[in-house]
């Protein structure tokens, strides 16, 4: 286990029962909106999620938006996708985030331009969301960018990993892979339905997986 990378990692590795919240940046560049929205989470979350243009419709910038959360002492996990940056991109925003006290990173794909309010828009997908993790994890672990030029001192993070608890058994396989590339925790999407997830649980503690990352 690596060395805790923040305050929502230290709770994870206390082994405390941690609660997150999530919520859209506004359409919006007054950074006072965003605060009016998330102020009232303050001691009632342990992180906040700011998504990154969900649903391919552009928002105030999720980096952004988790910069300002964690200069007004909200903890963020800054989701980022690889739809809309270069691998030159993520990993300058990576650096520049750590920087400015962001720790906490959700690697995603991002959902298809085509389905949001640009649909001429195109994907950038220079990597995969697995590689992100993995740069992430290269970035923070041996202190380099990938071209092997060093990082002093290297950004911190705690990386996050999505998984969808679905009806069938999950692919435990896929899951440890991510744990082995560098995913520290999982946020799942929604899940309503209590059989599903119990099934879903148990499938992971059969696999050891909880004793390896946080869910």
């Amino acid at each position: 286990m690596i060395e805790c990378q923040s305050l929502f990692h230290k709770k994870l590795l206390e082994g405390n029962f941690v609660y997150t919240a999530e919520t859209t940046p506004p359409d919006s560049s007054d950074q006072e909106i965003l605060l009016n929205k998330t102020k009232p989470l303050k001691g009632v979350a342990d992180a906040v999620n700011l998504t990154d243009s969900p649903g391919a419709k552009v928002h105030m910038s999720s980096l952004t938006a988790a910069i300002i959360l964690a200069q007004n002492d909200i903890e963020p996990i800054w989701q980022l996708t690889v739809r809309d940056r270069n691998r030159l991109a993520l990993q300058g925003d990576l650096v520049g985030a750590s920087a400015l006290g962001v720790h906490n990173i959700l690697c995603l794909s991002g959902d298809d331009p085509k389905n949001g309010d640009q649909p001429e828009t195109i994907a950038v997908n220079d990597i995969d969301s697995l590689t992100l993790v993995e740069t992430a994890d290269m970035m923070r672990g041996k202190k380099q960018f990938p071209s092997g030029r060093l990082i002093e001192p290297p950004p911190k993070f705690c990386i996050g990993g999505a998984e969808a608890p679905t009806e069938g058994k999950p692919n435990p396989d896929a899951i440890l892979n991510k744990i082995k590339t560098g995913v520290n925790f999982f946020q799942t999407q929604y899940v309503f339905d209590e059989k599903i997830l119990r099934e879903y649980m148990k499938v992971l503690e059969d696999a050891e997986i909880l004793e390896k990352t946080f869910f």
